[in-house]
C-alpha cells in the first residue's frame, strides 16, 4: 500500500500494526526494524503504545480545541433555532438566515456555524423547495466584468396557466455582474416585437444611448427565433449592441437567465399557474421589486441585486466582516471569562476537599 507516513490510519489498523510490532520483538526483531520495514515513523508507535498502556483509544480525534475561545455562546445558539424556526424566515437557507440575521442585527455567525446548529436540532430538512446542484455543469469562458452594464442577457419561459396547452411567457432581461432584473414582460405569444419591446425598455431604463458606443453592453442569448429575428439583429447593430448567441442545447453557455427563472419558479410564493395576463403581471411586479432590493443573492456575496448595481457590494461586505472580527473578539473575551470562572471555582473546589481530608 505504500509508506503510511502521512496517512490517517483506524483504531483497528493501528492495533494491527502493534500486533504485529509485539510479535516481531518477540522473534529478536527491534521496533525500529519493525517500522522502517512498514515505512512508519517509530516515534508514530510509540505515541500509541503508551496511549494503549494508559489505556486510551487510539482512534483519531479532531485537530485543533474542543473548547476554542471563539466557539459560539449559547445566548447566540437560541437566537440561530428561534429565527430559524420562525414563520417568517423558515423557507430561507442558513447562508441566507446567516446574511439576514447580520444585517438586521440579530446576531453574527458565519454559514458554517448556522449550518452546525441547525443540522444538530434537524432543522436543515428541506429549508425551502429548492434542490442540490449536481455539480456536473461547467461555466462557458467570458470576459471578466468589472460593472454593470457591461453584459445583459435575456430569454423566454413558459407560464402555466389553468388551460391545458395554453402559456403565458416571461421575457427577462438581466444584468450579468449585478443580477439585477433590468426589464421584464409578460405576453401570450413569443414574437419578436415583444423582444424588441424588452431590449428598447432597457436602453432606456438604464440610459444606454447616453453612453459611448464602446461602453454599451453586449448581448448573449440562445439562437430561438426571436433571438435571431431580423428586428433584434437590426436594433443591436443601430445601437451598437453586440450580440452573443449561446451554443445549441447548451443552457451553460447562458447559465445567469436559466438560474433566474429557476429562482423564479422556485419561490415559496409561486403560484404555479396563472390565470390571465393581469395576475401574472400583478404576482411579478411584486416578485421582482423583492428581487432586485430584499433578496440576498448568493452569486454577488449576499447583496441585493440593486445594491450590486449601485456600487455597494464591497462596501457592505467589508462592514459584515468588520462586524464578524468583532464579534469574534466578543466571543473571546467572553469564554475566556467563563473559562477562567470555571478553573478558580475548580481549584477552590479542590482545596477544599483538600482540607477535609
Amino acid at each position: 500500500m505504500g509508506p503510511i507516513t502521512g496517512l490517517w490510519i483506524n483504531e483497528q489498523t493501528k492495533l494491527e500494526i502493534l500486533s504485529v510490532i509485539q510479535s516481531s520483538q518477540d522473534q529478536g526483531v527491534s521496533a525500529r526494524r519493525c517500522c522502517s520495514i512498514l515505512l512508519i515513523e517509530h516515534r508514530r508507535v510509540v505515541r500509541w503504545q503508551e496511549r494503549v498502556r494508559q489505556g486510551q483509544s487510539l482512534a483519531n480525534l479532531t485537530p485543533g480545541s474542543q473548547e476554542p475561545l471563539h466557539r459560539i455562546l449559547p445566548v447566540e445558539i437560541d437566537q440561530i433555532v428561534t429565527m430559524a424556526s420562525s414563520q417568517e424566515y423558515v423557507d430561507l437557507s442558513h447562508r441566507i438566515l446567516a446574511v439576514t440575521a447580520c444585517d438586521k442585527g440579530l446576531f453574527q455567525a458565519s454559514f458554517s456555524t448556522v449550518y452546525r446548529v441547525l443540522k444538530d436540532r434537524n432543522l436543515m430538512t428541506a429549508r425551502g423547495p429548492s434542490r442540490a446542484h449536481n455539480g456536473h455543469s461547467k461555466a462557458p469562458v467570458r470576459k471578466n466584468l468589472t460593472g454593470p452594464n457591461q453584459r445583459w442577457c435575456w430569454d423566454i419561459s413558459y407560464l402555466m396557466t389553468g388551460q391545458k396547452g395554453e402559456y403565458l411567457y416571461l421575457y427577462l432581461l438581466l444584468d450579468e455582474w449585478s443580477r439585477k432584473v433590468i426589464q421584464w414582460r409578460i405576453a401570450w405569444h413569443q414574437t419578436a416585437s415583444e423582444s424588441q419591446l424588452l431590449l428598447e425598455g432597457g436602453l432606456a431604463d438604464q440610459n444606454i444611448l447616453n453612453q459611448p458606443e464602446g461602453q454599451r453592453p453586449e448581448i448573449i442569448n440562445d439562437r430561438g427565433r426571436q433571438m435571431k429575428a431580423k428586428p433584434i439583429q437590426r436594433l443591436c447593430e443601430d445601437h451598437s449592441l453586440p450580440q452573443l448567441f449561446a451554443r445549441p442545447r447548451t443552457p451553460n453557455d447562458n447559465p445567469f437567465i436559466e438560474s433566474a427563472f429557476s429562482t423564479v419558479k422556485r419561490a415559496p410564493d409561486y403560484p404555479g399557474q396563472f390565470l390571465d395576463n393581469d395576475q401574472s403581471s400583478a404576482y411579478f411586479k411584486v416578485y421582482f421589486t423583492w428581487y432586485n432590493t430584499e433578496h440576498y443573492h448568493s452569486g454577488i456575496d449576499y447583496v441585493t441585486p440593486q445594491q450590486a448595481h449601485d456600487g455597494q457590494r464591497q462596501i457592505i461586505v467589508e462592514e459584515r466582516r468588520a462586524k464578524k472580527l468583532a464579534q469574534h473578539r466578543r466571543r473571546r473575551a467572553e469564554n475566556k471569562k467563563q473559562d477562567g470562572n470555571r478553573k478558580t471555582n475548580n481549584q477552590n473546589i479542590t482545596m477544599h476537599a483538600s482540607l477535609v481530608v
